[in-house]
């Protein structure tokens, strides 16, 4: 999956227009788990696109849910209300 990030940029006429840069973000994804983002856990080399996951990320990833698991906070529920 890619993402961007967009800055402005003054043009030599003056105008402004969006410049944008990809930010790549790369999960794990394996049968029956959530998908975790390890992108910040891996090193890439940009030459080659070759990704290098180092030994420990299993312990180091965050534990992550399905989102049929994922319950929202609401601070204006009153305890023991049905709503």
């Amino acid at each position: 999956q890619v993402q961007y990030t967009c800055e402005p940029e003054e043009l030599p006429s003056g105008e402004v227009r969006p410049r944008c840069f990809p930010i790549p973000r790369i999960f794990r994804i394996c049968p029956d788990r959530p998908a975790v983002e390890i992108t910040k856990l891996i090193k890439i080399d940009l030459k080659t696109g070759e990704i290098e996951m180092p030994d420990e990320s299993s312990s180091l990833l965050p534990k992550g849910k399905h989102w049929r698991d994922i319950r929202r906070y609401n601070p204006e529920a009153k305890a023991g209300s049905s709503d």
